[in-house]
């Protein structure tokens, strides 16, 4: 047996002993204990986001951020619990008809890299709430901020056989899918998201909750505030230099003069955007890339984009001394033919210029992923006409398409998930119903089938 098989086998093990006790803990104790983990980040909020801007080169800011959405997400899963998972009693002829929920078991978290912390969290702490144990195996490029992470949980007094951290390797990812794990959750991209479906197509009693990726569409429809909503393009194009899986992909404006009047504003406002890095003494809006290699992806992508047609309208730079520092890029690329539906993981938008909303629809719709989609509009029925037309998990109006809010399921159609979304239904996935009928005492009812002669009432 390899020593990564010996791992996997390892962790389970002792994640199986762990949930044997906590899945017989009280939801109140288990409540309590993610309470106090949530006081102990805090305290040590600060330290935490620094790890994470060092190991992922996120800004600062962004970081802390991340944090203390890790921190809120102990009280609103608490809350969803007892909004999605509540005792049902129900009085009954014969007795009484109860709603209850357990916990499947042993849950493996897959973690991805741009939130080392808040994404992996957000399926962790539920799954804990309702009663399973979890083996977290981050990215192989925010394993530091998951051993910071999870120091924290252990010295919060969560077992250490209750979240488990593995191995950050890969090797060691696939050995623990071979394992006679319950639950897996999972973070990433369309194409890790389609092995796992594949892997676990055969093991139905598998509970598999994907979270993917997306070609997100973002509509100019009938503004007047050019200054703000590019400002809101921004947000939603560029933050997180375009790691996020909300970000949007592909901005879609109508033609003529208001078009271009809103491109000259955006494009504006996008040189202004600082570049730099986590601890530079004025804070930069953008860092770099994750890698180098994720950087050659981003660079790659868009010269393909050119070669076949695209026109920059404000070119893709990148620092000669960071090869991951990356400028946000905006390319046109109207009217090209046979346009990749693809993520493109980084700060790259692409502009499509379209005649009216309705050919704005079908452009958003253009695509096999379905997770986030918004429109900037001053029109109700604009918007009205575009959440009954566009297919996605996440539809703004007005807002960035990265705000989602954690009191309100997070998840997408098509490519983008396996309908199984996070946030507030997070808990639906962590715990599974279980109905009885109940009754004190054994009785004969009062109206008896017929047939049954020696029964006396």
């Amino acid at each position: 047996m390899s020593n990564n098989l010996k791992n996997a086998t390892s962790y389970f093990e002792k994640a199986q002993k762990g949930y044997q006790k906590w899945s017989l803990t009280p939801l109140a104790k288990r409540a309590e204990l993610l309470g106090a983990f949530a006081k102990r980040l805090e305290s040590e909020k600060d330290a935490l986001a620094e790890t994470i801007s060092k190991e992922v080169h996120k800004p600062l800011w962004e970081s802390k951020t991340e944090v203390q959405s890790a921190i809120g997400k102990v009280l609103i899963s608490i809350d969803a619990f007892r909004i999605r998972c509540p005792e049902n009693i129900r009085a009954l002829p014969q007795g009484r008809s109860i709603t209850r929920h357990k916990p499947h078991g042993v849950a493996l978290v897959l973690g991805p890299f741009n939130f080392p912390v808040h994404l992996p969290n957000g399926h962790i702490i539920p799954t804990l709430l309702a009663g399973n144990s979890v083996i977290f195996k981050p990215s192989e490029l925010g394993k530091k901020s998951a051993e910071h992470y999870i120091k924290i949980a252990h010295e919060a007094g969560l077992p250490k056989d209750v979240l488990v951290l593995a191995d950050s390797s890969i090797e060691v990812a696939q050995a623990l899918l071979n394992e006679p794990i319950n639950l897996v959750l999972f973070t990433g991209s369309y194409k890790v998201g389609k092995v796992l479906s594949e892997h676990f197509a055969s093991k139905p009693e598998v509970i598999l909750a994907l979270e993917m990726g997306g070609n997100n569409p973002l509509v100019i429809g009938e503004i007047t505030d050019f200054h703000a909503a590019s400002y809101q393009t921004i947000q939603s194009a560029f933050i997180t230099s375009g790691q996020r899986c909300t970000c949007a992909r592909r901005l879609i404006v109508m033609e003529g003069l208001r078009g271009e009047a809103f491109l000259k504003e955006l494009i504006h406002m996008t040189r202004g955007i600082k570049l730099g890095h986590w601890d530079d003494k004025q804070e930069p809006f953008m860092g770099p890339l994750v890698s180098e290699k994720a950087a050659d992806h981003v660079v790659s992508s868009v010269d393909a984009l050119i070669q076949k047609g695209a026109k920059p309208l404000y070119p893709l730079l990148r620092d000669k001394n960071d090869l991951k520092l990356l400028s946000p890029a905006i390319v046109d690329v109207t009217g090209m033919d046979n346009l990749p539906d693809e993520e493109i993981f980084g700060p790259v938008l692409q502009v499509i210029r379209v005649k009216d909303l309705k050919q704005a629809i079908q452009v958003a719709n253009d695509t096999r992923f379905g997770l986030s989609a918004g429109i900037f509009s001053d029109s109700q029925s604009e918007y009205k006409m575009f959440f009954e037309g566009v297919k996605a998990g996440v539809i703004n109006w007005n807002t960035p398409l990265t705000g989602a809010s954690s009191y309100a399921p997070f998840g997408g159609v098509g490519y983008s998930g396996n309908g199984r979304p996070s946030a507030l239904y997070a808990a639906d996935y962590a715990a599974y119903p279980v109905a009885s009928i109940e009754s004190a005492t054994v009785k004969i009812p009062g109206n008896l089938p017929p047939g049954l002669e020696g029964v006396k009432q």
